[in-house]
């Protein structure tokens, strides 16, 4: 299973790297040196003596050929396979962004150790085959080596989706808190052109609520229905603010407090002026900044109604 295993780790970088028809012609290949370790492997046990095979590898008697046939034969395929998986790792740390780049390294370290500590092993087991004296603390230090590469391994493949799943999850808080800043400027438009709203097909209530990707389509929806509203109230903000030059955006505060004034104009069917003025204008090309601009207006707004205590 542990020979497997390793095997199916080169496969993940096989089919990672080549075309579908190469990684599969390189794996049947890569099948020749596993067959030959497990038929070693194999060998080697049911040439071993029943009371030899109940030992680990610290206590195994390697004078015993079969054991020490075992060891060599698995070791070696061991290594020759963790080098493999090292040398396709670092080949794809040189071409990763974050934060794939740093679970690739700290994948790349806990090959390392693996490598080591097979390579420490198969050189242990050729001394204690020859009847050579090995000190204990040897094959507890290369079995120490393991026990912190395997954790750390583990940490490589899981910290590129730990950490999207993280960043993930921020930027859902983060438009959530910009949804809901932008509830006074939203509601008041809304209320002025219910027309322009987006939600024109049904969704899943509250399991749509729920959803990871709910907030999202519901933050889009609701910066472009206030982008939209705010598009037909400008002339009527135009109205209350002396001529300034046609890029000049007016200023949060004073859209904030004029407003309410507009809105009660087109309530009550004030023809739409000819001129317009820009509101709440994005510095950059990109929705969120755009959203940012909203907010700005939103928070305003807000602050203008809890002032006067009134609503639009």
């Amino acid at each position: 299973m542990l020979l497997s295993l390793v095997y199916f780790l080169q496969c993940v970088f096989l089919y990672s790297a080549s075309a579908r028809l190469a990684g599969n012609k390189r794996a049947r290949r890569e099948l020749i040196p596993l067959a030959s370790a497990i038929g070693f492997a194999t060998l080697a046990m049911a040439i071993t003596p029943g009371p030899e095979r109940a030992h680990t590898y610290a206590t195994a008697n390697m004078r015993e050929p079969g054991v020490a046939l075992f060891y060599l034969a698995a070791g070696l395929y061991l290594v020759y396979g963790l080098v493999l998986a090292l040398w396709w790792t670092s080949r794809y740390i040189q071409v990763s962004n974050e934060p794939l780049r740093t679970g690739l390294r700290l994948v790349a370290a806990a090959l390392t150790a693996m490598v080591l500590m097979g390579s420490l092993r198969e050189i242990l087991t050729v001394m204690r085959w020859a009847d050579g004296s090995v000190p204990a603390s040897l094959i507890a230090g290369a079995k120490l080596l393991l026990d912190l590469a395997i954790p750390l391994f583990v940490a490589g493949i899981l910290y590129p989706a730990a950490t999207t799943r993280w960043m993930t999850g921020r930027l859902w808080a983060h438009r959530r808190r910009m949804y809901r800043r932008l509830t006074p400027l939203w509601t008041a438009l809304h209320e002025a052109f219910p027309e322009d709203s987006l939600h024109r097909t049904p969704t899943g209530g509250w399991r749509d609520a729920l959803r990871v990707r709910g907030i999202h389509r519901r933050y889009y929806r609701r910066a472009i229905e206030c982008r939209d509203g705010l598009v037909r109230i400008s002339p009527y903000l135009a109205e209350l603010e002396a001529p300034t030059e046609s890029s000049a955006a007016l200023p949060p505060g004073r859209a904030a407090v004029h407003l309410r004034q507009a809105l009660a104009a087109y309530a009550a069917g004030a023809p739409v002026p000819g001129r317009a003025i820009a509101v709440a204008l994005p510095g950059g090309n990109d929705l969120d900044d755009d959203v940012r601009q909203l907010v700005a207006l939103s928070d305003a707004l807000r602050t203008y109604q809890e002032g006067t205590g009134c609503t639009p």
